[in-house]
């Protein structure tokens, strides 16, 4: 077992990081070690739950740089990191677990990930009741169909996840950005970090009812610089002295660093209660910090101002006017509308990063340099 971490983790070591090299698929070697992959989180990874769930398609904006059409409801115009991930070890994209139809089978993996999701449990006012106990909730239930289902017709197996596959499949999770910035709008600073432990608890939980489900591998992405966001720049950065020497709102970049702290302090703790398992965290913060801090070295003109937006300099980006949309914002009618290069922008829409961005994080990620493993497994 100990191979199948490393082998995810050094398949791109000697490639030179840069987002201008050739597509990623077939370049690499190839790794059969994960059988299928389950992916739970937010935006960042949803590669159409929350889109099939609520029945909307994105603007046409959104996935023309790789799918040419909004068809598979990601929120990026191309491809998400997950996307690459999948691609480094030769696996078919994520399918959704709502997606009712659509050529993919589910054999290799399913994603439960879905935009605007939280590790909270949602409220009335939350934009997507898929929150993370959810997302397991659905995971137990996909699962125990599928094994039904292929007790009844094992030739079923050739398009679903058998139960060697749920055994030693990779359990990843991208979750806990919008539980941060969310609670921005209604709480301090001091609240907000006051809440982190909360969010850890809940978070928790849901690993403890993968486990009892037979998960033993997970994959943990921490959370980006939240302050770097044009959208919380743009609301929560008028007042100047909130903002960092790089642009960035202090508070919300300060809340993520704490929530990082403590899911590593709990990513340690993990595999002591759960035998026979292993865990890699991934440090996401360094990465994007990295490339937002450091855009122009690595071909990047734009680190905060987005591609698909609206008012130009120094963020093109007004929180009444999404992108691809026309809205009256402050008495004018506004058309937020995407840039001629996006490969040169960091940010795509306000909130997500660019199908250029992504491909960056996932190579810095498949180095190995910002992962980190912890095993109670016998080896």
């Amino acid at each position: 077992m100990e191979t199948h971490f490393h082998t995810l983790l050094t398949l791109l070591l000697f490639v030179a990081i840069s987002h201008t090299l050739p597509p990623l698929a077939g370049s690499f070697p190839i790794s059969n070690n994960f059988p299928a992959v389950f992916n739970f989180g937010d935006s960042n990874s949803d590669t159409g739950e929350l889109s099939s769930g609520l029945g909307f398609l994105p603007q046409p904006s959104y996935e023309k740089t790789y799918f040419r059409t909004p068809t598979s409801g990601r929120f990026c115009n191309g491809r998400l990191i997950v996307d690459f991930l999948m691609e480094a070890i030769d696996r078919p994209y994520l399918r959704p677990y709502l997606d009712s139809i659509s050529r993919q089978s589910y054999r290799r993996g399913c994603n439960f990930a879905a935009a605007a999701s939280t590790i909270q449990k949602a409220n009335a006012a939350s934009y997507s009741p898929f929150g993370f106990g959810v997302q397991v909730s659905q995971f137990i239930t996909f699962k125990s169909k599928v094994l039904q289902l292929i007790q009844q017709d094992e030739e079923l197996g050739r398009y679903l996840p058998s139960e060697y596959y749920f055994k030693k499949g990779l359990y990843m999770f991208d979750i806990g950005q919008n539980d941060i910035a969310g609670a921005f709008y209604s709480k301090t600073l001091d609240e907000v970090l006051a809440l982190v432990p909360t969010i850890l608890d809940i978070f928790q939980d849901g690993i403890k009812r993968l486990y009892a489900e037979g998960a033993r591998n997970y994959w943990i992405h921490n959370t980006g610089p939240l302050g770097c966001l044009a959208q919380v720049v743009s609301l929560f950065g008028k007042d100047k002295s909130k903002l960092d020497e790089f642009g960035c709102v202090s508070d919300h970049n300060q809340a993520a660093k704490l929530f990082n702290l403590q899911l590593h302090g709990l990513f340690k703790k993990l595999p002591q209660q759960y035998p026979d398992s292993r865990f890699t965290y991934v440090d996401i913060f360094s990465i994007k910090s990295d490339l937002i801090l450091n855009h122009s070295k690595y071909g990047f003109d734009h680190s905060i101002m987005v591609c698909c937006g609206t008012g130009g300099p120094p963020l093109n980006y007004d929180d009444q006017v999404g992108c691809g949309k026309t809205a009256r914002s402050n008495g004018t009618i506004k058309t937020a509308k995407p840039c001629y290069d996006s490969s040169k922008y960091v940010n795509w829409d306000g909130i997500h990063y660019t199908e250029a961005a992504n491909r960056f994080v996932a190579l810095h990620i498949l180095t190995g340099k910002y992962s980190e493993t912890a095993s109670s497994m016998n080896l």
